[in-house]
Order: C-alpha cells, then sequence, then structure tokens
C-alpha cells in the first residue's frame, strides 16, 4: 500500500452501531458554527500573538498592545476588533483608552492552542532555544 492510499479503506464496512452512538454525540450545527469562527480568529498569527500577550497582561490598551506586538496601533485594533466579534475579547473604555481582555473562553482556547500558562510558555521557549 502507497501512502497514498493509507486515507481510505479498501472495504466498504460500516459499524453502524458505534458510527451512530458517535454520530448522536456530535454537538447541534449552532455550538459547532461559533467555536469554528473562534478557531479561525486565533488561526492569524498576529491575532494569536495578541491574544497570547493578553493572556500575559491580563488587560491592556491598544497603544501598549500595538507596541507588545510590534504592529501599527490601527492594524492591532482590527484585529483585537475581530478577536472582539469571536467572543474572544471583552473591551471597555477607561477614559479615552480601549481596553481589552480576554474572556475565560479567549483564555481556554489560548492555552489550549499555545498551551498551558504564560509562564510554562516561556519556560519552553528558552528550553528549545538552548538546544
Amino acid at each position: 500500500m502507497t501512502d497514498g492510499t493509507v486515507d481510505t479503506c479498501d472495504l466498504l464496512c460500516l459499524d453502524l452501531p458505534h458510527a451512530e452512538r458517535i454520530r448522536a454525540g456530535l454537538p447541534a450545527a449552532a455550538l459547532v458554527e461559533p467555536a469554528a469562527a473562534a478557531a479561525r480568529a486565533l488561526g492569524d498569527p498576529t491575532r494569536l500573538t495578541i491574544a497570547t500577550a493578553l493572556r500575559s497582561g491580563d488587560e491592556l490598551c491598544v497603544c501598549d498592545m500595538a507596541w507588545v506586538v510590534g504592529q501599527a496601533q490601527n492594524l492591532v485594533s482590527h484585529h483585537l476588533r475581530q478577536l472582539k466579534i469571536a467572543g474572544l475579547v471583552t473591551s471597555r473604555r477607561q477614559g479615552r483608552l480601549a481596553m481589552y481582555a480576554l474572556t475565560a473562553r479567549g483564555r481556554a482556547l489560548v492555552d489550549a492552542v499555545v498551551g498551558g500558562s504564560s509562564a510554562d510558555t516561556r519556560a519552553a521557549t528558552v528550553e528549545t532555544e538552548h538546544v
């Protein structure tokens, strides 16, 4: 068998009871679509970097966030809006500043994608750099 055919079965066999149990346990499309949108939001490297910075900084204004990630403020503002639409960040006004923070869902997704706490991530990066 070549590598190209590993992805398909050579026989049509279906364990219907097993397959039906799995199918019945799948979430409804109404739950899957927002989850997919949140996953897509973190699929952009800039947004993932912003979300990871928010995980470390708890709450940041757009100006500080732009400096932290090394991007233009208008670009960071655009990405923060996308993260907010996906339900991963919240925003509030503090005088003339726009402050952003991760939601509980945003924190959980960043932890799942990046792994562990920000301290764990920094330690893993340092270990990788010294190898």
